[in-house]
């Protein structure tokens, strides 16, 4: 039994699944090559991440049995038309939930606090300009008594939110799904508070919050363009970590360069992997390429949490 990992797997799943008894096989194969090589190779499960593709012609051209994503949204795969061929389709929603919320904070701390520009410019002129730079970046900003809102206040979302809460910050959250929600914040030595939230409307979210962080999957149109925009309050920022497409980039950068937005972080592009020149080039944005989720501790949850699914499967009992 075959595997093929095509966007990689980490050492701790590659080592379960070999105990079971599979082939591990993590050479990457080219989009256009992939039926081929499945094929050649009699691969079985098929195991990705965000850059392959798995679409209806690849699924009619192979037979394979498990469709695997490592990390939570699956855009990338025609998922009901897979599960129409008899395919399982699996992945890993709560494996990477902690380093995105992580990530999330990175671009805040960064954004509140300068770092994103002093960052590019230390290199280049922190030896000449260094008392020019101190003055530059020195308006800064703390977190603490800031209100977040939080889109989609599923795992990522309410991970999100123990980290604000641990940085002193208000936190709201909009939500379709749900009207409340408990969320337990864990500190050291098993100490553990709840913290309960009423869903707010997505309105109050937009018009209340000097941050939004996104934490939604793909969607048809856009979440944040420049209606949302115009009802948030003069200076918020925006983070998306989600999916590129989410927020409208076009207007993004509108509101950057009007001054009615201060900064923006993101990790998702809709052009990936050829960000906007005009994106890259802003000095209000934080940006990062692609990796809220790829930290070492959630690439070893992922890949162990795969593997025991295949496991799980193989063995003829029922996947949860």
């Amino acid at each position: 039994m075959k595997v093929l990992a095509n966007d990689g797997i980490s050492l701790a799943g590659k080592i379960l699944l070999e105990k079971e008894g599979f082939e591990v096989l993590t050479t990457f194969v080219a989009q256009d090559q992939l039926a081929d090589f499945i094929n050649n190779n009699q691969i079985e499960v098929l195991l990705v991440r965000s850059a392959t593709k798995v679409r209806e012609d690849l699924i009619d051209a192979t037979n394979l049995k498990i469709i695997g994503r490592g990390g939570v949204g699956m855009d990338n795969i025609d998922v009901e038309y897979a599960k129409s061929k008899g395919i399982l389709v699996i992945n890993t929603p709560a494996a990477s939930s902690a380093s995105v919320a992580e990530m999330v904070m990175a671009h805040v701390y960064a954004l509140y606090r300068n770092l994103h520009g002093s960052n590019r410019m230390m290199p280049l002129e922190g030896e000449t300009k260094f008392k020019e730079l101190k003055k530059a970046y020195g308006k800064a900003f703390e977190l603490r008594g800031k209100t977040l809102g939080i889109i989609g206040f599923g795992r990522i979302g309410r991970e999100v939110a123990k980290n604000a809460i641990g940085a002193g910050m208000k936190v709201i959250a909009y939500d379709h799904t749900y009207t409340e929600a408990e969320v337990p914040v864990e500190f050291f030595d098993g100490q553990c508070v709840m913290f309960h939230f009423d869903i707010q409307s997505f309105e109050e979210v937009i018009a209340q919050s000097d941050i939004i962080t996104l934490h939604v999957p793909a969607q048809e149109s856009y979440v944040i363009s420049t209606a949302e925009i115009e009802k948030m309050k003069d200076g918020a920022m925006i983070i998306n970590t989600a999916r590129g497409g989410v927020v409208d980039e076009e207007a993004l950068i509108e509101a950057l360069d009007s001054g009615k937005l201060s900064g923006a972080g993101l990790d998702v592009f809709e052009d990936e992997p050829k960000p906007s020149v005009r994106l890259l080039m802003n000095e209000k944005l934080s940006l990062s390429p692609h990796l809220a989720g790829s930290t070492e501790e959630a690439q070893e949850r992922i890949g162990i949490e795969l593997a025991e699914q295949i496991a799980t499967f193989y063995k003829g009992e029922k996947v949860l």
